[in-house]
């Protein structure tokens, strides 16, 4: 039967239905059709091999689970991806950190004495969390995680498990994870005030300002590795810092430029020697040894290395007469005492070259020239 070419044909609508019946499938309304699944990604399978190691018996509650280096040479992934595995373990509850030892299965709870049954009576209601949710609150439970298992076990679910909240309920505070970091390394840098006067010099402001910044960083391992110099968090109680190191240099009469260029070098020594304070953290979680402990237990190693005579002025450095060791405060203040008397020189010609007359600066520079 022909139809006549001025007469529309119908719409076809069987692809879309074709289409919603797809979409049922995969949301599991009719099961038996065919359809792609996404693959897993690798470090959610490390986490089901390890839960299934510890549901079979083979780690046991209390017992160490393979460390962050290990997973990577076990199962051939990136550290990132180790990591992951472990913040996803301990976000679950299913390991738990242990200062002193490392990640271990979490113990099991003990069971509570039975008791008998009232009949006829409900349940009592779960008491809610003490206090009521805010951003404080949030920031300093996020705090308290990252302080104890590491930046990269921080979530918004993990923090919300720690104050039995719901997820979406921390979202009425903060917009998300970046935020929250934020939020953390503001309430960081606060939790110490600057005196209420100057400090005498600038070089005793200038100390002021880095110690109170290596103290924090100490307290907060996680804190250096997330600041940045190039584009710095704009976080009040940070800023404090920046004001603070320019106050005590304004007396001398240096430029704007020259002065923000002395508290970012300052700033730059103490966060960069900061920043291994997280890596020495992990380390500690990861095999339970602090950094004498490690060093004694790599001595076999390293003697096979210097017997080759290949590092004879390092192995004089490493001597008990030597009396030199890797601790990171140490390094600290050496360093600060050496780059605060760079800065003393410095400064010291900067303001005679400001106070000396043009006549007189040229005369100079031309002897300068003339006898190097």
């Amino acid at each position: 039967m022909y139809r006549c070419c001025d007469e529309p044909f119908p719409q076809r609508k069987r692809p879309q239905r074709v289409l919603v019946r797809s979409m049922r499938t995969r949301a599991g309304q009719r099961p038996g059709r065919c359809t792609s699944t996404v693959p897993q990604p690798p470090y959610l399978r490390i986490v089901e091999d390890i839960r299934r190691r510890i549901d079979a018996g083979e780690l046991r509650p209390g017992d160490r689970i393979p460390s962050a280096r290990r997973i990577t040479h076990e199962w051939g992934v990136a550290i990132a991806t180790a990591t992951k595995v472990l913040a996803r373990l301990r976000s679950d509850g299913a390991v738990q950190v242990v200062p002193g030892v490392g990640t271990v299965v979490t113990p099991a709870e003990p069971a509570a004495p039975a008791q008998p049954a009232a009949p006829h009576r409900r349940a009592p209601a779960r008491a809610p969390a003490p206090g009521e949710l805010s951003r404080d609150r949030i920031v300093r439970a996020a705090i308290e995680i990252a302080d104890t298992e590491g930046l990269a076990a921080l979530s918004m679910r993990r923090v919300a498990t720690s104050l039995g909240a719901a997820t979406m309920s921390l979202y009425r505070h903060v917009r998300g994870r970046d935020d929250l970091v934020l939020f953390m390394i503001d309430s960081a840098l606060g939790a110490e005030s600057f005196p209420p006067t100057p400090a005498p010099t600038w070089r005793a402001g200038l100390e002021t300002a880095a110690r109170m910044q290596w103290r924090v960083f100490a307290e907060h391992p996680w804190l250096a590795p997330m600041m940045s110099v190039t584009r710095p968090q704009l976080a009040p109680n940070a800023l404090k810092h920046t004001e603070w190191v320019l106050g005590a240099l304004s007396p001398l009469g240096l430029g704007p430029a020259e002065m923000l260029r002395i508290h970012v070098l300052l700033f730059s020594y103490v966060r960069g020697i900061a920043t291994n304070l997280e890596a020495e953290a992990e380390a500690r979680r990861e095999t339970g040894m602090d950094n004498d402990e490690w060093m004694a237990a790599q001595s076999t190693t390293m003697a096979g290395m210097f017997s080759s005579g290949n590092f004879t002025n390092l192995l004089l450095g490493l001597t008990d007469d030597a009396d030199f060791e890797l601790d990171l405060a140490g390094l600290f203040e050496f360093g600060l005492a050496r780059l605060l008397d760079g800065l003393e020189r410095y400064v010291a010609q900067a303001t005679r070259t400001r106070t000396t007359p043009t006549r007189t600066r040229q005369r100079i520079s031309s002897s300068q020239r003339e006898y190097p």
